[in-house]
Formats: structure tokens, sequence, C-alpha cells
């Protein structure tokens, strides 16, 4: 043990001494973790973090853990910490990261991602939303619709990919704001899913004022701000957060083979053991994944870990209905429900129709497979005739 990894084990312990979790409420303890720099090690000096290695942090949750601290909610605001956050530590300014790290670290501020539109989902760069300079206030003006929202309806700050400059090409037009969610000429309604559910929305902006000290990067650097957001969301949805084995659907469907014998043959047998071997790998991959971001920022290779994502997750839940036969066709509630994320302990039913989003959520199968080939195994590009001309000229 380093003495690095030695003094951050004191520095929690004694933290958790001063502050007892048996004895403080969980707001309070939270919040006086971030203040510490316990929110995270990795996070920046004064912004919940130390500035250390991030491979520190599985020590300090190994602490946390034995003190009996509260533990974070991530299902609550899974977008502002897989994706909002580490976007804002990368590109905010000082005065940024004080005003929304805090907040959203404690979920006191949901956040949402308005990305996709309809005109414009695979070809992210393609998109129409325009943000135009009001010369007198120095804010800027936005109008345009936005699609595929999860928790918009929750979500108090919107990470916002906006054209401001319709005469260069597609991807150099593009910049990056927060968008009040509540403020006027944001209108959010749901999208009702498969499931019942509407976690996701359609997202109208008219008119809708956004100061310039809300944008993050600079004017026309849109797009490499959204790509290291898409970088953290693709390892987010791929398994960002260590698992212990047989968690998620794969753990479902063994616990159904082990409490009905009745339902077993030899060739689901031998389908469940390759299913679950395969998960198996995918953990460990993730858990390697997890190793590699200790060193730096997320990179292109998290696409790998959300393509497996999808596949495995649409291929187990489909086995898991053809295991339980007619009683998987059941189906318990198709009510509208708007609590924001999914929820795949209601059953074999639910989990079949919910992993079929998984292969659309959070980039296509189809580009993370492009991403993969062009810039992990550096095979040559697709031919592009639209990445030069500029974007107003560009067919629609």
């Amino acid at each position: 043990m380093s003495e690095t990894e030695a003094d951050l084990r004191a520095r929690v312990r004694a933290f958790c001494t001063e502050h007892d979790p048996a004895a403080t409420s969980r707001a309070a303890f939270l919040s006086a973790r971030f203040d510490a720099g316990l929110a995270a090690v990795h996070y920046p000096v004064g912004h919940g973090g130390l500035g250390l290695a991030r491979s520190l942090q599985r020590a300090a949750e190994e602490e946390f853990t034995r003190a009996g601290a509260p533990r974070l909610d991530e299902r609550r605001n899974v977008i502002g910490l897989g994706m909002a956050l580490p976007t804002i530590i990368a590109f905010g300014t000082e005065e940024q990261k004080s005003r929304w790290l805090k907040p959203l670290w404690l979920a006191d501020e949901i956040w949402c991602q308005l990305f996709s539109e309809p005109g414009a989902g695979s070809d992210l760069a393609g998109l129409a939303t325009r943000a135009v300079r009001d010369g007198e206030s120095g804010d800027w003006i936005v109008n345009g619709q936005k699609v595929w929202t999860s928790l918009a309806h929750h979500a108090r700050w919107g990470l916002l990919l906006a054209r401001t400059d319709p005469d260069v090409p597609k991807h150099a037009g593009l910049s990056y704001f927060v968008l009040d969610m509540h403020g006027p000429g944001v209108e959010v309604r749901p999208l009702r899913q498969l499931t019942g559910e509407a976690e996701f929305n359609e997202v109208f902006i008219t008119d809708a004022r956004v100061p310039d000290a809300n944008r993050l990067g600079d004017i026309g650097e849109g797009w490499r701000v959204a790509n290291a957001t898409l970088m953290n969301e693709r390892v987010s949805i791929g398994n960002s957060r260590s698992t212990p084995r047989e968690e998620g659907v794969i753990g479902a469907v063994a616990n159904t083979w082990r409490q009905h014998p009745e339902l077993r043959t030899h060739d689901l047998h031998q389908r469940l053991l390759s299913l679950w071997a395969q998960a198996e790998v995918a953990r460990l991959a993730g858990e390697r994944l997890r190793q590699q971001l200790a060193a730096g920022e997320p990179g292109p290779e998290g696409s790998a870990g959300k393509l497996t994502f999808a596949r495995l997750n649409q291929e187990i839940s489909g086995f898991e209905i053809e295991l339980l036969g007619t009683a998987g066709l059941t189906y318990d509630d198709w009510s509208m429900r708007r609590e924001g994320s999914s929820d795949y302990a209601r059953g074999a039913g639910y989990r079949y129709l919910r992993s079929k989003g998984n292969s659309i959520e959070g980039g296509t199968s189809e580009i993370m497979r492009n991403i993969i080939a062009e810039r992990v195994l550096r095979l040559p590009q697709e031919p592009r005739t639209d990445t030069s001309l500029p974007w107003k000229d560009l067919p629609r």
C-alpha cells in the first residue's frame, strides 16, 4: 500500500469519525463529504476533490463502505453524474464549477442532455437548433426542437448543443450551452415507450435566452465539448462502475434457472452458460477499462462497452422470455409512468421490452461500430462529402 493511499484512507476514516454516518443525516453527510474534497478524489481541489489520481477512488470508497456511509444516488441523476459533471470539470470556468458541481453531485439539481433532434440523430453534427447572439445583452436566443431527452421532465439544467454559425462546415459551427429547463420558452412533452413509461421527452425551445456565462467552451468549439460528453456517456452506459458478478439481467435469468428446475433443457442450459460467460467477460472488460481510465479521460474505447451492453441485454432478456415460456409473455403494468429511469427489477416482460431501446439510446449500435472501426482499430474512414461544405448548403 503506497503512502498516498494510506494517507487517503486515514483521511476518510478521520472524516467518518468527525461525521458519524449513524448520527448524521444523509444530506448533511454527503454535503460535508463534497466540501472535504472526498466526493471523488480526482475531482479538482475546491470542487469536491483532491486532485489525486482517479485510481485512488476505490480506496476511498472502501473506507466509506466500511464506515456505513450513505451511498450516492447515481440512478436519480445519472446524466448529471455520468455526463454533465465530467464535461463541466473539463471545460467549465471556476465560476461554472462553483455554481453547478455541488448541487449536481448531491442530486439537488437534475440534468438532462439536449443533443438529438428529429432530423439529427446519428448525424448529430447536422443539427438545426439555432443560437443567435443578442447584440445588446450578449445573451443567446435559442430556437429548435430536441428529442429522446431522458429526465427532461425532472431536470433543472440541460446540456445544449446548438448551431451558432450556419456559414461554416457543420462540425465547426456548433457551440455548447447549459440551458435553464425552467426558463421561459422551454416546453417538455412526454414520449411514451413500449413499456408504458415515458422516460424520454421531446423538448421545444422557443426564443429561450441563455446567458453567455452559461456557455461551455469557446464559440464554435461545441463539437469538441460534445464529444467529451458522449465518450463519458458511453462509458457510463457500458458499466462505468465496478459491479459484482451476476449483477443485472444475467443475474435475474440465473436466479430463474436455479429456482425452476422444471424449465431446464440441455439446449437451454448450454445457451445460458454461453450468455453467462459473455456477461462475465463484459464485466471484466469493463473493469479493465475503468483501470485504464485511471490515467486519463474516456476515449472511443467506451463505445465497445456500450455496444456489448446493448447486445447482451437484448440476447439475455430474449432468452429469459423463451425460458419462461407463456409465463414470460405476461406484462403486469402498462400504466403511464414518469419516474425517469428504467427499473429492470419489474420482471421478465419489462426487461425484454425495455432492452429494445439499448441499441439506440446513447448512440446507435451502428454508429458504435463505426467509431470502433475508425477510432480504435484505425480502419479507413467511410467517404464523406458533407464535412467541407457550409452547413446551410447541405441538403436536409
